[in-house]
């Protein structure tokens, strides 16, 4: 367990960290990679940091692009952890709309009581049909034993 000290300040929502172009499109924004950070709401010391696609283009820039349901997931030990509230063994912590009509990508957590550590799983869902693209990250709680719901 590693205590960050009171002089870091931690964020309590969702934000961009940066992106990447990755085609060029001649009217509108180009297509790109948007990375960002979501910090567990109810698990403090811990974010999720994600990888997404974001679509470009006229209908990007008027948000009726869909974009694809490819993204990854990276959640790291950021400062003390420590439980705000009890948790669920499985619990949505974070989505975000990927389309005008009902697509979601969103980062769910687990808890594994057997390794007790957290498991984060990112993938995206769509009102008829979803993705199986997904990917997971896992945080060691070493001796904290959450309160379960």
């Amino acid at each position: 367990m590693i205590d960050s000290g009171s002089s870091t300040i931690q964020q309590h929502y969702p934000y961009t960290i940066g992106t990447v172009d990755t085609a060029f499109k001649l009217i509108g924004p180009d297509h790109k990679i948007e990375v960002g950070g979501v910090p567990d709401p109810k698990v403090s010391g811990v974010t999720c940091f994600y990888s997404r696609a974001r679509t470009g283009g006229i209908s990007g820039a008027i948000g009726l692009a869909e974009d694809t349901s490819d993204a990854s997931v990276a959640c790291r030990q950021t400062g003390k952890i420590i439980f705000i509230e009890p948790i669920r063994t499985s619990e949505e912590i974070w989505n975000e709309s990927t389309s005008f009509f009902f697509k979601k990508i969103r980062i769910v957590r687990f808890y594994d009581k057997t390794s007790n550590s957290l498991i984060y799983l990112v993938y995206s869902d769509k009102l008829i049909d979803g993705s199986p693209k997904n990917s997971i990250s896992a945080v060691a709680l070493d001796s904290i034993t959450p309160s379960l719901r």
